[in-house]
């Protein structure tokens, strides 16, 4: 006969941090009085969808389990039994975590479905219920408790239900083995160390990948990304917890952060809370994660170095891209003449849609006659090309123009002469947008900005590509190819 359980109860802990302990597999002999002893089979990690746990309990019954799903932006795994001495046939059991409406306490809901043996199904039916489901919100509670009296929290974390000061956690993340190509990125176990004064641990669910990545992985700041260390700047999550003095962040909070030290792609991080935002409902993480480095770096060119208003021309290179489209939606907002460069006719298509009056398909990098008979030349050019543009940029100019280079993709621009300059009075800069968003005001303000352009329609939604954590080399890759047309995220 086939039973049905269904059991519910709050925790008084962010969803996050419950989440972190639900979500491994095999950590239920850490929190549940019931089990003796456990262990991931085949070498699998306990959070890979298809792994089998396989554990005792303390009556001396036996289970092998299988994870068949786990959501970490619903907060819902499911598993099914593979093998018990326990008679409990066809079980499936799904598990699903919900904020509470104040933000620091987690609805959990837990349910199955099993068939018993004639004249057992009282006797399963409690023993699932009471032994197992029941008995274990009071056993994840209990466990939550002891870590909250084990930290000391600062002012603003009073009465939050953080980890335990000294306690890592165990971290997916990709790592560098060598600089060079795509490939030296593979997948590793790591640890995210617990957040000391002025930090914050965030569960991450998105990280954007960024040309900067790239310049990384190859080895153009080697003193930045060693190998061994993680690539990523930027990504969006959830606060799992925080160290002392950390005010304005609260365990549950959506936030997203950028960052000048690499290290975002991963499962897990600890940084700074300077670097870090709390995200107004409107925006999800993975359009935070995909806009906010991206975003950031469009407003300081048009607001602080361009100065972009009514008539400015202004040409972008890589129009299609992802810093592309946010300056070129933004800046004919603004009432510039929007001149793009491409690779393909998909891509101008895509560039005109974003606010490009003049798009000039180029495969071998030439535009500077194409800019000039437009509109006599540019005032502010864009540069995320690098070495193969540098003449073309010099000759698309108009007299007291302003060149940014933002970017190398095909390489450091070589060294440019003063006297180039002086010919037609122009201006050069390579901004930094880290340096712009230095404090925490900054950051705000900037990010203010850009969630407003959002909402008022003046940036269009990101159309995101999206890969696996674990397919780090294949976003690098694609990123790479000129062939992606927005915005890539790693999903966590």
């Amino acid at each position: 006969m086939l039973q049905k359980i269904i059991r519910s109860a709050v925790i008084d802990a962010p969803i996050a941090r419950v989440w972190s302990v639900l979500r491994d597999f095999n950590s239920h002999d850490q929190w549940h009085d019931a089990v003796a002893h456990s262990r991931i089979e085949a070498g699998l990690r306990s959070d890979q969808v298809g792994c089998i746990r396989s554990f005792a309990l303390k009556d001396g019954h036996r289970i092998r389990e299988q994870l068949l799903n786990l959501d970490d932006r619903q907060y819902k795994s499911s598993y099914c039994i593979v093998e018990a001495s326990l008679p409990l046939q066809r079980y499936v059991a799904t598990i699903t975590l919900k904020p509470v409406t104040d933000g620091e306490r987690t609805f959990w809901h837990w349910e199955s479905s099993f068939a018993t043996p004639p004249g057992r199904e009282r006797e399963l039916r409690l023993a699932v219920a009471e032994g197992v489901y029941e008995a274990g919100f009071a056993c994840l509670r209990r466990y939550l408790a002891r870590g909250a009296d084990l930290h000391s929290p600062g002012p603003s974390a009073i009465g939050s239900a953080s980890l335990p000061a000294a306690l890592p956690l165990p971290n997916r993340q990709i790592v560098l083995r060598g600089h060079g190509a795509a490939d030296e990125l593979v997948a590793a176990a790591g640890q995210a160390a617990a957040p000391g004064p002025g930090q914050v641990r965030i569960q991450q669910r998105a990280i954007g990948v960024n040309f900067f990545d790239i310049y990384l992985r190859r080895g153009a700041m080697p003193a930045l990304l060693a190998p061994g260390g993680t690539p990523g700047m930027e990504a969006a999550g959830t606060v799992l917890d925080v160290g002392p003095d950390v005010a304005g962040l609260l365990p549950g909070d959506r936030v997203a952060y950028i960052g000048p030290l690499p290290g975002a792609y991963c499962s897990l991080r600890t940084v700074p809370a300077d670097w870090v935002l709390r995200l107004p409902a409107a925006v999800d993480d993975e359009t935070a994660a995909a806009l906010l480095l991206k975003g950031l770096t469009a407003d300081l060119l048009l607001r602080d170095l361009g100065r972009v208003g009514p008539g400015t021309r202004l040409l972008v290179h890589a129009a299609a891209g992802g810093v592309g489209q946010l300056v070129c939606a933004w800046a004919r907002h603004l009432g510039a003449v929007v001149m793009g460069t491409v690779s393909s006719q998909e891509k101008a298509r895509i560039a005109r849609a974003q606010g490009c009056a003049h798009v000039i398909v180029t495969a071998d990098h030439r535009f500077a006659d194409a800019v000039q008979r437009h509109c006599g030349g540019a005032d502010l050019v864009i540069d995320g090309l690098g070495a193969v543009a540098a003449e073309e940029n010099l000759a698309a100019l108009a007299r007291c123009g302003h060149w940014i280079s933002l970017g190398q993709a095909s390489g450091s621009p070589p060294d440019l002469a003063l006297d180039r300059l002086t010919a037609k009075s122009l201006s050069f800069s390579r901004p930094v947008v880290f340096d712009y968003v230095a404090n925490p005001a900054a950051l705000a303000a900037r990010a203010q900005r850009l969630w407003d352009a959002l909402a008022d329609g003046t940036l269009p939604p990101p159309v995101i590509e999206r890969h696996p954590l674990a397919a780090a080399a294949r976003a690098h890759q694609r990123l790479e190819s000129r062939q992606t047309v927005g915005p890539l995220l790693l999903l966590a």
